[in-house]
């Protein structure tokens, strides 16, 4: 079948999903109150509970919820055709990925931005909050594990990443910062980003950077260690900082990409 049918196909369903199905979970299902204040306001200090925009949060999300299953899930299935890797992204993102991640928050909203595992202990009591906790705890080592080595293999096969993803770190802090401490707005910065970043990833393709052996081990070791230490520096700084920047530059750079993949095909 032709990729540009299966593209509208795809957006299709999601714009219908999103308004009647999405519509239907958010009245009937959740009862969601647009007046009602959340946690961000309630308890804002400027690190934890910081109010964001819509276009900042939706690209927060967006590039988020883009983990292993709807990564791994689909490039498996795509093995057996690309049936179920098209039913997988599809309905598995309608029926289950969003789902999931909507009840989730509004769950954690109503209970004054609460972690599953505190709301564990709420609703069940404090052993069910430990067992809970522990079960997350492996689970998460499991996800960091598998992520650190992947994306420690891609820069180790693929150099020329090396640098655009360097940079859009830098970038991220930058443009948090404008858009958090500055009254320069949300527009500016982001097209500034967007721009810098394909940019970066002609420079890194002009100049790509191997690792080599180190007292860490190979460059694939090195790289490794590298991730998790960016994983517990941009999980100790303020979200607005790092973490929602970055993923607003990626989802534009996403959106730009699946706009050309679409004119393309």
């Amino acid at each position: 079948m032709n990729a540009l049918i299966l593209a509208i196909m795809s957006l299709a369903g999601f714009l219908l999903a999103y308004r009647f199905y999405a519509t239907f979970l958010a009245e009937k299902i959740f009862a969601l109150n647009p007046d009602a204040e959340t946690p961000a306001h309630r308890f804002e200090d400027g690190v934890d509970h910081v109010p964001t925009l819509k276009s900042i949060l939706f690209g927060h999300h967006f590039a988020s919820i883009a983990g292993a299953a709807p990564i791994v899930g689909p490039a498996i299935g795509v093995i057996w055709g690309w049936v179920p890797a098209f039913l997988w992204v599809v309905f598995g993102t309608i029926f289950l990925g969003a789902v999931h991640d909507f009840g989730a928050l509004v769950v954690s909203l109503r209970h004054q931005g609460k972690s599953i595992g505190e709301l564990t202990e709420d609703i069940i009591g404090t052993r069910a909050r430990n067992l809970f906790l522990l079960i997350m705890f492996f689970l998460l080592l499991v996800v960091i594990a598998v992520f650190a080595l992947v994306i420690a293999l891609m820069l180790n096969w693929y150099p020329v990443t090396v640098i655009p993803i360097a940079c859009e770190m830098i970038l991220a802090i930058g443009v948090g910062y404008l858009i958090y401490r500055t009254k320069i707005g949300v527009l500016i910065p982001t097209i500034i980003a967007v721009v810098i970043m394909y940019i970066t990833i002609y420079i890194g393709v002009l100049y790509p950077i191997e690792l080599p052996e180190t007292f860490l081990g190979s460059g694939l070791t090195t790289w490794i260690y590298i991730i998790l230490l960016y994983s517990f520096i941009a999980s100790v700084l303020p979200v607005w900082l790092l973490l929602q920047p970055r993923d607003h530059i990626n989802a534009h750079e996403l959106f730009i990409g699946m706009g050309l993949m679409y004119l393309g095909s």
